[in-house]
């Protein structure tokens, strides 16, 4: 039957987690920081035969930069080594879709993540069909809140916006149970939300 190895890197969180048949076999979440190199191997490590699975699926983004290329990097190496396919999820609706299920009374709400430069990444999401609403945007904490448009916030970047009812919160490996295929197919590269900060030198 198959089984299948999730890995999250892409925030403070890292996480892993084999699923099969519906059901999450055994998972491990930490809070690291900026450890997710030296936590990740021996965390996949600890899980049931060596967190062996038919298939790996690896969380692209967006988040951080650092984090993302180390799960990344890990998840193309074991498919490698296993010869199992790799797949990738994005954290937004992975932490949209855990909301919906701890709490099904709002019929919508925004997912939304630190970024970087003092920006956020947002996304709002609906819960019935679940689905994102609008495209991925890294924002000002100020413009953010102005988009909520009374939506429930929801992600580590809540703390950047002043508004009640928000709820801090990490992405974890074991929910991506909870994501429909349609959601768990994107390639291994990582989704990085924001465009990079060096540019090519323009030509003489």
């Amino acid at each position: 039957m198959a089984r299948t190895l999730v890995i999250e890197t892409a925030t403070a969180a890292c996480s892993v987690a084999l699923i099969e048949d519906g059901r999450v076999v055994a998972g491990r979440h930490e809070v690291v920081g900026r450890g997710h190199a030296e936590r990740l191997v021996p965390m996949i490590a600890d899980l049931p035969d060596g967190g062996r699975a038919d298939a790996i699926l690896v969380d692209v983004g967006p988040g951080s930069f650092t984090g993302i290329r180390v799960g990344i990097a890990a998840a193309r190496g074991l498919g490698l080594g296993w010869g199992v396919p790799v797949h990738g999820y994005s954290s937004l609706p992975l932490i949209a879709a855990a909301a919906f299920a701890a709490d099904p009374a709002p019929d919508r709400l925004a997912v939304v993540l630190e970024g970087g430069h003092g920006e956020v990444f947002m996304q709002p999401f609906a819960a019935d069909p679940f689905a994102a609403t609008t495209d991925l945007a890294s924002l000002a904490p100020a413009e953010a809140l102005a988009r909520l448009d009374s939506a429930r916030a929801v992600g580590n970047g809540v703390r950047f916006l002043d508004m009640p009812g928000a709820i801090d919160t990490l992405p974890n490996a074991a929910d991506a149970i909870l994501l429909a295929p349609a959601f768990t197919a994107l390639p291994p590269r990582p989704i990085y939300g924001r465009a990079p900060d060096a540019k090519p030198m323009a030509p003489k």
